[in-house]
């Protein structure tokens, strides 16, 4: 019983607490005259306590800083596990919190580098790029979706876990992985067997991916505000300001000049919509020569009187056409490496930062430029930082 609470609640069991399950289920044990019967009750309320079901983070309260707590090594290695693998803790990582052995930034980062050797990390980073651009789920058929995940896992394990490379590659790479399907899909040249093969046209890295261009679109096309809202938010971490009260958002402020995407869009250009499309949409229409599939056209579907002219724009950082010259222009900004820092820190502790992490996110991106962009240092940064131990009320 201990053992399996142990891992069933990620902590040791009490004899209080072990006294009472064996009091609250030895009666029914004995009724039914049958000691799998009491065994199978105690098992199956464990696997209804609350510590069970939810990762539950109490800690001591410090009285010098009002609303944190400091965790205890179990909660340490609760944390520390599920950030690294997505998992409840291994015996070892637990035996190691009974002696105490987490509480400082290196024993931390000794742990997590063990942690990175189980294969569920590898899911684990897989999560997080699926999540963090939106692709862990895509409105396609189950065929193509598992090839546009299977490419665009196989290019970050390659940069983040194989060669342990810059991470910019990931935004860069000449090369991808494809199948036949996934090839013909693109309409390229079957590579015969599934292989790294290099791109016969302008497209490089992880933007360019049929996972990514699917994502943020409208119903059955592309949406040029919801691309730019995508980029904005989620690789440049910039806030897009909500619409005025006096914006009637559901309709547009007028008529539109003629039936292409182009024409529907000019309406933005009018009244209190302007200032913030003006964020989005030049952002999308950027990416519109890559439908919500990630296939490359020249005209609208349907409208082939409809051309594409696929240059956009960020404001205030400059211009570009296609995903490649999209990922040189973040990249070339300053922001997206500094994004990176802020969305795998969300992605560890659960909600967005606050005025009190930047300073702690001003050293994470000073040691992830140092590193060399590695993103397995930064992970290992992340959960070296003393503030890892720690709980912070939220409001």
């Amino acid at each position: 019983m201990k053992s399996f609470g142990r891992r069933a609640l990620r902590r040791p069991l009490s004899d209080a607490e072990v006294k009472q399950y064996v009091d609250q289920f030895r009666p029914f044990a004995i009724e039914g005259q049958s000691f799998d019967l009491g065994v199978k009750l105690v098992l199956s309320a464990m696997l209804q306590d609350v510590e069970f079901l939810y990762r539950v983070e109490i800690g001591t309260p410090i009285a010098s800083l009002p609303g944190v707590s400091e965790l205890n090594d179990y909660e340490v290695g609760t944390r520390l596990s599920y950030f690294i693998t997505g998992s409840t803790p291994p015996d070892w990582l637990l035996d190691q919190a009974d002696a105490g052995g987490l509480r400082t930034p290196e024993s931390r980062r000794a742990a997590a580098e063990k942690l990175f050797a189980d294969p569920r990390a590898r899911d684990r980073v897989d999560r997080f790029h699926a999540l963090w651009l939106g692709y862990h789920q895509l409105p396609h058929s189950a065929e193509l979706v598992a090839e546009l995940r299977a490419e665009s896992r196989a290019l970050v394990e390659k940069v983040v876990l194989e060669d342990k490379a810059d991470y910019l590659q990931l935004f860069r790479s000449e090369q991808t992985y494809l199948t036949d399907y996934l090839a013909g899909h693109y309409g390229y040249s079957a590579p015969g067997a599934a292989s790294w093969v290099s791109y016969p046209d302008e497209r490089r890295g992880l933007l360019s991916h049929g996972s990514v261009l699917s994502s943020f679109g409208k119903f059955t096309d592309t949406s040029p505000t919801q691309r730019g809202i995508f980029i904005r938010t989620r690789l440049l971490c910039q806030v897009v300001p909500k619409p005025p009260p006096n914006v009637d958002t559901d309709n547009p402020p007028g008529e539109a000049s003629g039936n292409c995407k182009t024409d529907r869009y000019a309406q933005h250009n009018q009244g209190g919509c302007y200032d913030c499309h003006k964020l989005m949409d030049p952002i999308g229409f950027g990416l519109e020569r890559y439908d919500n599939q990630g296939r490359y056209r020249t005209t609208e579907a349907g409208k082939p009187e409809c051309s594409i002219e696929g240059t956009g724009a960020i404001d205030g950082i400059g211009d570009f056409s296609g995903p490649a010259e999209l990922a040189d222009l973040a990249i070339g900004s300053g922001l997206l490496e500094t994004c990176v820092v802020s969305q795998v820190y969300r992605f560890a502790v659960g909600r967005r930062e606050d005025g009190d992490d930047e300073p702690i996110l001003d050293e994470l991106s000073a040691s992830f430029l140092a590193n060399g962009n590695r993103f397995d240092q930064l992970m290992l940064d992340l959960v070296a930082q003393p503030s890892f131990g720690f709980r912070k009320e939220e409001p």
